[in-house]
C-alpha cells in the first residue's frame, strides 16, 4: 500500500518511520515498517512461526498476540528462551471491519497520548509483506536491562477470575469501584487517580467499550512502589461491534445508582459533564482540579480531525469515528 504519513506518529509528508518515531519506539534505529513475514493466515510456512510464538507470549487476552524483539535493526518473532520487548496484534478475527482494527487502535492511542497528553505505550503500525497492516506496541513492563517489572491488572487486583465470578467477570465491576482500587495499592494515589480520572473520559469520549478490569494495570517502579500504567488497548470499538451501553463496564462510574439531573433532563439517560463531575468528587479528585482536567475533554479538538484525516483507516470509517466522536462530545457538553 502507498504510505504518505508516518506509520508511528501519523506525521505527513513520510513514506516510513518518523526519525522522531524511530527515536520514540526503537532507540533512534532504523528499522522498517515492513515486517519479514506474511500475515499469519496468508502463508502456511509463516503461520507455524507465529503459532510456536503464541505458545510463547504470557500476556492475556482473546486476541491473537505475538511476541517480538529488535535484533539490531530488524524486528522479529522471539525465539525458545527469548525475552520480547514489543507485541504484535494482527487484525483480529469475527469482528466488522476487522482488517481496520491495527489503524484503529492505532489512531486512538496517538489521539489519546498527542492530543490529551495521556501517557500511553509507544505504538505504531507495521506492515507484512503482502501489504497488511497489523499494530505493535513497545512492552512497559520490560525495562532497557531485560528486567521484568511487576504489572498487576484490576481484575486480579480486585480477586476476579473466570472460576469465581463467571465469563463476564472483567465487565462485572465499576470505575469508582476501580478508584478504590488505586487508593489501597498505590502510596501517591491522588496523583494517579487524576490520570485515571482522564482515561476513563477518554474511554467515553472515543467510545471505547473495552476499557474493562484487565485493559487498567498498575506497574511497578524501579523504587518499587506501584503507578498506573500507560494505558493500552484504546479504541472506538462501536466500529467493530454493536454496543448498547456508554461504558464497558456494566456498573457503569458508580458503585452505586447514581441519576444526575442531566439523564433526568435526556430522554436518552446518557452520561454528560455532571456525572463526570459528581465521578470526579467522589474518587477523591481535588475539587478545584476538576475542571482543569475535564475541560481539554469539552472542547472540540482540532487535531483529533487531523490525525483522523492522516490515519490509516479508510475514508468512509474516517467519517464514522468523526460522528462517533462528535456525538461522545455532544453527549458530554450536555447539562
Amino acid at each position: 500500500m502507498e504510505i504518505n504519513n508516518c506509520p508511528g506518529l501519523l506525521l505527513e509528508g513520510f513514506s516510513e518511520y518518523s526519525p522522531l518515531f524511530l527515536r520514540r519506539m526503537f532507540d533512534g534505529r532504523k528499522v522498517s515498517h515492513i515486517l519479514p513475514y506474511n500475515a499469519p493466515e496468508t502463508d502456511e510456512e509463516d503461520q507455524k512461526k507465529f503459532m510456536q510464538n503464541r505458545k510463547r507470549i504470557s500476556i492475556s487476552g482473546v486476541q491473537e498476540k505475538y511476541s517480538v524483539l529488535l535484533d539490531k535493526n530488524n524486528l522479529r518473532l522471539t525465539g525458545e528462551h527469548e525475552q520480547g520487548t514489543y507485541i504484535l496484534k494482527p487484525k483480529p478475527q469475527g469482528l466488522r471491519k476487522t482488517s481496520l482494527a491495527p489503524a484503529n487502535e492505532h489512531l486512538t492511542m496517538q489521539i489519546a497520548n498527542q492530543v490529551y497528553k495521556i501517557n500511553t505505550a509507544e505504538n505504531g503500525l507495521v506492515f507484512f509483506s503482502n501489504g497488511e497492516p497489523a499494530y505493535i506496541t513497545k512492552r512497559f513492563d520490560i525495562e532497557d536491562s531485560g528486567i521484568k517489572l511487576a504489572k498487576e491488572d484490576f481484575a486480579s487486583l480486585a480477586k476476579k477470575t473466570e472460576e469465581n465470578a463467571g465469563h463476564n467477570f472483567k465487565y462485572e465491576y465499576s470505575y469508582e469501584g476501580i478508584a478504590d482500587l488505586i487508593r489501597v495499592y498505590v502510596g501517591a494515589w491522588k496523583i494517579e487517580m487524576e490520570k485515571f480520572y482522564s482515561l476513563v473520559v477518554f474511554n467515553f469520549l472515543f467510545s471505547n467499550g473495552d476499557a474493562h478490569l484487565k485493559n487498567f494495570s498498575l506497574l511497578e517502579t524501579k523504587n518499587g512502589d506501584y503507578v498506573l500504567s500507560p494505558a493500552y488497548d484504546l479504541m472506538d470499538t462501536r466500529i467493530h461491534v454493536e454496543e448498547d451501553g456508554f461504558f464497558a463496564l456494566d456498573d457503569e462510574l458508580f458503585k452505586e445508582w447514581h441519576w444526575s439531573n442531566c439523564r433526568i433532563n435526556n430522554s436518552d439517560h446518557h452520561p454528560c459533564k455532571e456525572d463526570f463531575i459528581d465521578f470526579a468528587k467522589i474518587i477523591g479528585i481535588n475539587e478545584k482540579r476538576i475542571n482543569k482536567i475535564l475541560d481539554p475533554f469539552l472542547t472540540k479538538q482540532k487535531n483529533v480531525e487531523v490525525l483522523l484525516k492522516n490515519s490509516f483507516l479508510d475514508e468512509n470509517t474516517k467519517s464514522q469515528y468523526l460522528a462517533h466522536y462528535n456525538d461522545r462530545l455532544k453527549m458530554l457538553n450536555s447539562d
